[in-house]
């Protein structure tokens, strides 16, 4: 198991769709009001699996999918299920009965809410913490993702108004739009 966390736009639900279209994983976003009978519905339907009316078929529903085919299972807004021990058991039961990873994505404080259950808390192999982006990240995503060259000062520009992934693209599209617009290889 697993825990990353951290600030409201710095990539972490982004990384992990990323990493899920690349490999074979599945995708869980929580809600406010979630219950452990609706994790488990969300969790078969993403298995591709119609899911059952009972709990406990539900459960083996989606603990013999995960024993047939072993997926990661990516649980975004975490904070969510720390109102309900029920729910977060839910999760930790599912780990040590198929042995698949369970990745946790929470906000900043996610860390601290999950380290009050010990034994869920323990089993995190991984926990990591995003934190806001530098210039030299900045560089790195504008080379990568933006269609026109950034200039030294652009970045640092773009560092000084955005330090977060979600804002930092918003800034890239901008500087796309200005090139486009004047006809410039660099901005």
């Amino acid at each position: 198991m697993a825990l990353i966390f951290g600030e409201p736009g710095l990539g972490k639900t982004k990384t992990s769709l990323w990493w899920i279209a690349n490999n074979d994983g599945i995708f869980i976003r929580t809600k406010k009001l979630m219950t452990g009978r609706w994790l488990l519905e969300e969790i078969v339907a993403e298995l591709g699996e119609q899911p059952a009316r009972r709990v406990s078929e539900l459960f083996r529903q989606a603990q013999d999918q995960l024993l047939e085919r072993p997926r990661p299972i990516f649980v975004d807004e975490a904070d969510y299920l720390t109102h309900d021990v029920r729910v977060l058991e839910t999760l930790r039961d599912l780990h040590d009965v198929t042995g698949v990873p369970v990745i946790f994505i929470g906000m900043d404080h996610a860390d601290k809410k999950l380290a009050r259950y010990k034994h869920l808390f323990d089993r995190f192999s991984e926990i990591v913490k995003f934190n806001p982006l530098t210039e030299h990240d900045i560089r790195m995503i504008a080379d990568q993702l933006c269609d026109v060259r950034l200039s030294d000062d652009a970045i640092q520009h773009i560092a000084t108004q955005a330090n977060r992934f979600r804002r930092v693209m918003v800034w890239l599209y901008r500087a796309e739009a200005v090139a486009k617009a004047n006809s410039l290889k660099e901005v």
